[in-house]
């Protein structure tokens, strides 16, 4: 099997993405292609060596350039869209601005000469026309693809009224004519705009935790070769059953098992706890860990193709992917809208024609009709509502960071909490009460290890310590040292001699001398507001679940404190995405609230993702919102906000489609202007948007 990606920068909505897929499937040697619409990329397969200039000749012949994926370029080619929408909207506002002064003169001088009016109009012509050419390229581009292929979208009858809003002004404006409507043109111009700038900017961070996930693995990694000797290998060459070197402080870039040499792992991405793991001989390591203590020499299990960063990849960006089918409504009714649009403006121009009017007023009905249908009240709908949702939220210390995750979080039923840094603070504490003296001496080890229970332990006791010399820390068991002539231990409770303690959480053992074996517990701990937000969330509704890579014990007791009883511990990175993949098939709507690494494919597999502020950066990346006061409350507070909105879209759809059915009468009667029909339009766009105001309001 051999794998072709390209990126074709032309998909813009579902549409787009099925004619690619099928456009591909025709390509000779193609078994199947699978197109990504957040990373505007495509995937192709073929057991056979693929050409490369046949798929791109494939998808040329229905109208997408494309190119040959290169890491980091679909960030680029975001980025460059993202530019040219701004830029767009800036020349469009400029332009309104200057043409609506002139406009206005005009209307207050009604006893305006001729001659000044021509200026005027002259005037505004100058401004409005090359801003027209350059702030519509956005849908003038995507309405030609459309035609060319046969096809039509929602900016086909935008384009048309504008651009016979602009003509029909112009010829006007030759002639000498009273009346020109470039004011319109650019209003237009401008509210579609502001709505595109806002939709790019909130689905630009779609694609990008992925590739952020990818960042955290190794590069390089040192080959022991047969004689001995040692070189340095691309991740990719590192093949299955070459020996490794893992040195301290390096990550692990395959999957592998521990040939020689006893250490402690940061197994983070697997599991989600901050505990290290101890490792020796015959342990298997998944891909991302860091060796902690001690090298360690590792045979490779499978190549990187094949790890489990790898795998989490392609996890997330399938899931990603189901994201990406959530198509705007603009999409969605483009099929029925645009051929409706165009029928009723012809019907309206050929009536006008047929009881024997002249062409011109005829023509200016048939644009107010298409003008004042213009979708931007309808595309406002949902915009607005979540640009004062979002507000709301940010004053509260939430960030949204998807355009879309309001509008999924209100089919949410299910919420499902990941444990270590999520339910709990993240942070170990000391739960047992030693005396004084025995803590005092097991800290003066513990300040000479770097491991995070001698660290809590260290953090926890008293200012003045008994020093300790001719420290020997063994990886893997702990630390051991002489303070006041006598050799102490403290480390795991079997090497230093104690019972392995019937405790949910990590323990160290402290022993020697004249002291008898000590038992050292830690927990961590639930957040404060954890019980009330699980509990205000069952008693509306919810189903609440935790999921955890911790140890059953542990899991159990977290859940327990917070009053959860849906458990599920010892899962893996790829156990928690089937787990939520498995809730979704079973028709639920999941909100996935995680920190970790080991969350990331999880939280882009859920149909809503939340992290904490403290979470990793890949945790962030994936999620759709993010959450800095940590406070568990928020999760409550962000369901009831996007309850709120969806009530506000609802309210807005009917405000647009009402207007739409009073205005549009109106146009087919001649009794609107161009001009009217674009202050209409806005109108129509203001009154969404104060409807949607409504919710910064609430407290």
């Amino acid at each position: 099997m051999t794998t072709l990606e390209l990126v074709v920068p032309g998909m813009h909505c579902a549409g787009c993405l099925s004619k690619v897929e099928r456009a591909l499937r025709t390509a000779p040697g193609v078994l199947a292609a699978r197109a990504n619409l957040s990373t505007r990329r495509v995937r192709i397969d073929s057991e056979a060596e693929l050409s490369e200039e046949s798929c791109l000749s494939a998808l040329a012949a229905v109208g997408f350039d494309a190119r040959p994926y290169r890491n980091a370029q679909t960030g680029d080619l975001t980025a460059q869209e993202g530019k040219r929408l701004v830029q767009a909207l800036g020349v469009a506002g400029f332009a309104m601005m200057n043409v609506m002064l002139f406009s206005i003169a005009i209307w207050s001088g009604s006893d305006m000469d001729a001659a000044t009016r021509a200026l005027f109009h002259w005037l505004s012509a100058l401004v409005a026309i090359p801003a027209i050419a350059y702030a519509g390229q956005p849908f003038f581009r995507s309405a030609w693809r459309a035609l060319r292929r046969r096809s039509t979208n929602m900016d086909v009858p935008i384009s048309v009224g504008v651009l016979l809003t602009t003509g029909a002004s112009l010829f006007q404006t030759v002639r000498g004519g009273h009346y020109a409507y470039f004011d319109a043109a650019v209003m237009l111009l401008f509210f579609l705009l502001v709505g595109r700038v806002f939709d790019h900017r909130l689905r630009a961070r779609a694609f990008s935790a992925a590739q952020a996930l990818l960042k955290a693995q190794a590069l390089k990694a040192q080959v022991i070769r047969a004689d001995g000797g040692r070189e340095w290998l691309a991740i990719d060459a590192v093949t299955p059953g070459m020996a490794l070197a893992l040195a301290a402080g390096e990550s692990l870039g395959v999957d592998a098992r521990v040939l020689s040499g006893v250490s402690d792992v940061d197994t983070a991405l697997v599991t989600g706890e901050s505990a290290p793991q101890a490792v020796a001989p015959g342990d298997e390591l998944s891909s991302g860990v860091v060796n902690l203590s001690a090298p360690l020499v590792v045979e490779a299990l499978r190549p990187a193709s094949r790890s489990l960063l790898a795998e989490l990849v392609r996890l997330m960006e399938q899931a990603e992917q189901g994201r990406a089918g959530l198509v705007r409504l603009a999409d969605r009714v483009a099929r029925l809208y645009t051929p409706v649009v165009h029928l009723g403006a012809a019907l309206t121009f050929a009536g006008w024609m047929l009881a024997g009017q002249p062409w011109h007023p005829a023509l200016m009905a048939a644009v107010a009709v298409l003008i004042i249908t213009c979708p931007c009240a309808l595309g406002l709908a949902v915009p607005a509502a979540q640009v004062a949702a979002v507000g709301r939220l940010m004053r509260r210390g939430v960030i949204v960071k998807s355009g879309d995750a309001l509008e999924r979080l209100a089919a949410v039923d299910t919420v499902v909490f990941d444990k270590t840094g999520t339910l709990t603070t993240g942070a170990l504490t000391l739960v047992s009460q030693p005396c004084p003296e025995v803590h005092a001496l097991a800290a003066a080890l513990a300040v000479h290890s770097r491991h995070p229970l001698s660290r809590a332990l260290a953090g926890s006791a008293p200012e003045h310590l008994p020093a300790a010399t001719a420290i020997l820390e063994v990886p893997g068991c702990g630390v051991e040292g002489d303070i006041g002539g006598r050799r102490y231990r403290l480390g795991r409770p079997d090497w230093v001699g104690a019972p392995m303690p019937d405790h949910p959480g990590p323990a160290l053992a402290f022993g020697g001398g004249d002291q008898p074996p000590r038992l050292f517990l830690f927990q961590d701990r639930p957040r404060p507001d954890a019980r009330e937000a699980i509990r205000v969330l069952q008693s509306r509704g919810y189903a609440v679940a935790l999921l955890s890579g911790d140890r059953p014990e542990a899991v159990v007791a977290a859940a327990a404190e917070a009053g959860i009883e849906q458990v599920h511990a010892g899962a893996t990175p790829l156990d928690k995405q089937a787990h939520l993949a498995q809730l979704e098939r079973d028709g639920h709507r999941v909100l996935m609230v995680g920190d970790g690494l080991n969350d990331a494919a999880a939280l882009r597999t859920a149909h809503v993702a939340m992290s904490p502020g403290s979470a990793t950066d890949l945790a962030q990346t994936a999620a759709d919102i993010v959450f800095q006061d940590g406070a568990l409350m928020s999760v409550v507070e962000v369901l009831e906000t996007a309850g709120r909105t969806a009530r506000i879209v609802r309210q807005n759809f009917a405000l647009a489609i009402g207007y739409n059915v009073l205005a549009v009468p109106l146009a087919v009667a001649g009794l609107v202007t161009p001009l009217i029909a674009a202050l209409a339009m806005s109108l129509s766009s203001i009154l969404v948007t104060a409807n949607a105001l409504r919710l910064g309001l609430r407290r």
